[in-house]
């Protein structure tokens, strides 16, 4: 897996009205940029910040950076890849909330 990186000088974490605190679109983002590269570290098991990678559940990661504050939505506008990188789905003004579709189990 590459270096972690952030795209900080576009993105900010600020209270969310999904939950909690959320990943902000400082400015506006363009359909198809890459916002950053999830510092990670392996994790034993599911719970806050985890990002499972396979259905069994078995490769599971703890997100150490502000891309885990990504809440969920149906209508999401960014995507985790399989290597853990974070892409506009769609362009994305400034103050929109990132939100990813994390499966039918966050409802």
């Amino acid at each position: 897996m590459s270096k972690p990186y952030l795209r900080d000088d576009l993105l900010e974490v600020r209270h969310s009205t999904v939950h909690g605190r959320g990943l902000f679109a400082s400015q506006p983002i363009k359909k198809g940029t890459e916002l950053g590269l999830c510092k990670t570290r392996a994790a034993k098991k599911d719970g806050p910040y985890v990002l499972s990678l396979d259905d069994e559940g078995n490769e599971r990661y703890r997100v150490l950076c502000d891309l885990r504050f990504i809440n969920h939505g149906k209508k999401p506008n960014v995507a985790y890849y399989d290597d853990l990188t974070v892409v506009a789905l769609k362009s994305i003004k400034a103050g929109e909330e990132l939100l990813h579709d994390y499966g039918d189990d966050w409802d």
